[in-house]
Parts: C-alpha cells; sequence; structure tokens
C-alpha cells in the first residue's frame, strides 16, 4: 500500500492570514456637520455649547474618526477641542473619515508584526477567505515580510502565485 506524504506539509512554508487584522476594533464617526449653523459656519460659543451636552459615552472603548462631512471650512481648533472630549474615553482618536481610520489601524496592526518568526522562511499571504481583505493589506504585508523572507506567494500552499524571492 502507498502511503500519502504531505508535501505542502513538509515544505517548511508559513501560511500568513490577514484575516484576523483586517477584523479590527469598533470604529464610529465624529461628523461636525451638525455642530455647524445652516452646515456652513461654525459659531464657537454655540459650538462650545453643544460639546458639552453631547452624549461623550457613545464613544466609551471605540475608535473616533473626526471629521466635517459638510463643504464647509472648519477650523483646526474645532477638530482639537472635539479631541479633548472623546480621548479621555475612547480607545483612539483620529482626524480622518471611519475608512482612513480602518486603514490606519490596520497599518499600525500589521507594522507591529513581530518578523524574528518569518526570517528566511517561505511564506503564502492567503488570498481568499471569509472576510474580505483590502488591497492596501497585501500591499503592506508584503512591505513588511520582504526585507527578511526567502520567498513571498500568494494563495494557497496548494496554488501559490510567486510574488518574491530571494536571490
Amino acid at each position: 500500500m502507498e502511503t500519502l506524504v504531505n508535501k505542502v506539509a513538509e515544505s517548511g512554508i508559513i501560511t500568513f492570514d490577514l484575516a484576523p487584522y483586517v477584523v479590527g476594533r469598533n470604529v464610529v464617526a465624529f461628523d461636525l456637520k451638525p455642530f455647524l449653523f445652516r452646515e456652513m459656519i461654525l459659531r464657537e460659543k454655540d459650538y462650545r455649547a453643544a460639546l458639552l451636552t453631547h452624549d461623550w459615552q457613545q464613544y466609551e472603548g471605540k475608535d473616533v474618526a473626526i471629521f466635517c462631512s459638510a463643504d464647509a471650512i472648519v477650523p483646526v481648533w474645532a477638530y482639537m477641542l472635539a479631541a479633548v472630549y472623546i480621548e479621555p474615553i475612547a480607545h483612539s482618536v483620529y482626524y480622518g473619515t471611519t475608512s482612513e481610520l480602518e486603514k490606519s489601524l490596520l497599518y499600525q496592526r500589521i507594522n507591529s508584526i513581530e518578523l524574528a518568526d518569518f526570517v528566511d522562511k517561505r511564506i503564502v499571504i492567503k488570498g481568499c477567505g471569509d472576510t474580505h481583505v483590502p488591497e492596501e493589506a497585501y500591499v503592506a504585508i508584503t512591505a513588511k515580510l520582504r526585507p527578511v523572507a526567502k520567498s513571498i506567494m500568494y494563495g494557497e500552499p496548494c496554488s501559490t502565485v510567486p510574488v518574491y524571492k530571494r536571490k
């Protein structure tokens, strides 16, 4: 009887799944638009009064993106003032849209990966799964791993596309 050999398991290839780095914390928005007079002008006195009565607890433990969705000129201090209220209760505070914040958090997670386990290894960046992984995640992990990896491939260990091979 012939013994089946799992060549993928014996190859020493490391499969790297980006899905856990994409699925993140709770990202919410703080939009200055509702605080503007006629969605155009920020009145300092009114803005400060509105901030005092705003329900800040809704941001507790969350990653908050501060921005203004109205096409208005908003002074920089208005974003800073919102941050003063949000920072003590939120997990993090960021200037930009929720989409930009999610990308920033993704880059932070990828940049925090320790490279020791990947030195001189053959790595397959998993290409399919239940979680949508944005293209920027693949670019970021490739840039992170390339200096230490022996090779980087995309796909599944049984069917890969070569991306990088150290010469």
